[in-house]
């Protein structure tokens, strides 16, 4: 069941969970996800984001994603994750997509609202939804940086008083907040600001609260994370990770058993795996453990 961002956000904030949001950046990972959230009959967000272009295309995959959506027993929503500029933007929305972020939040305040604006008029014009974001993670969002999430003169945390100010400029769906998260692997215990989420909510009269960075968070913390009022947690980077390691010991039994090495076999491995991964991430979410 195909909805949109602002639908399925409005449907956590009922129910006072997070939604999922899961990077499908194979037919593997969305396969996966898809069939996570059938088994545990809770809604989830597909995503792509402009940066695994090359791995595979979006004018490819995202079709693909757009038939999963339609067909699922479950609410799903189609998401770009990190729209680097209008013109992807704009692709994502012509393939059906009902929900895209852009991210200008390495960019100046006034140029990040100003594109987040037409981004805005964009989407809504299709009945789909905006994500934005303000502050910064560090560098990983760049691809650069150890992931540690310490000690990064880059790292920026969302400023709730400046956040009211541009969700109300903007028109926003869904706010994006730096309060302690990094991108990709952490080696070191991150440091979470809850109160930034907190007052972000306070200050923009509820506004849906996304989580970056979600990978390697405690279940505690992220429990705590949803009661200051997170609805949207990205996560992938663990789920890419888990796939991979399935895929490996798959391919060890086979050269163990002096069988022929089949990429196919791998891949079933690796989509059985990537699902219990994503299933353990949902429930978590959910407030189900």
């Amino acid at each position: 069941m195909l909805v949109s961002l602002k639908e399925i956000l409005a449907e956590a904030e009922k129910r006072q969970i997070a939604v999922g949001a899961f990077n499908a950046a194979n037919l593997e990972a969305l396969e996966a996800i898809i069939d996570a959230a059938e088994e545990l009959e809770l809604p989830v967000i597909l995503q792509f984001a402009q940066c695994h272009e090359p791995w595979i295309r979006l004018s490819l995959i995202g079709p693909v994603m757009m038939t999963a959506a339609r067909e699922a027993k479950v609410p799903v929503c189609v998401h770009l994750d990190h729209g680097e500029d209008l013109d992807y933007i704009k692709q994502a929305l012509d393939l059906g997509f009902t929900g895209v972020m852009y991210d200008g939040s390495t960019q100046p305040y006034d140029q990040n609202l100003e594109v987040t604006k037409k981004a805005v008029e964009m989407a809504h014009a299709v009945g789909a939804s905006v994500e934005a974001e303000l502050g910064s993670m560090g560098r990983r969002e760049s691809g650069l940086g150890d992931g540690s999430g310490e000690d990064d003169e880059t790292k920026i945390y969302t400023d709730p008083k400046l956040a009211k100010a541009f969700v109300a400029e903007s028109g926003i769906d869904a706010l994006a907040c730096s309060f302690g998260t990094t991108h990709g692997i952490y080696l070191k215990k991150p440091r979470l600001d809850f109160d930034v989420v907190r007052n972000v909510r306070r200050e923009t009269n509820g506004i849906p609260v996304v989580m970056h960075g979600g990978s390697g968070v405690s279940v505690a913390d992220f429990h705590n994370a949803v009661e200051a009022g997170v609805r949207k947690v990205n996560y992938f980077t663990y789920m890419d990770k888990a796939g991979g390691a399935a895929a490996v010991e798959a391919l060890r039994k086979m050269e163990e058993n002096k069988s022929p090495v089949f990429f196919s076999t791998m891949s079933m491995a690796a989509r059985a795996e990537m699902k219990e991964n994503v299933k353990g991430a949902m429930r978590t979410f959910a407030r189900l453990d």
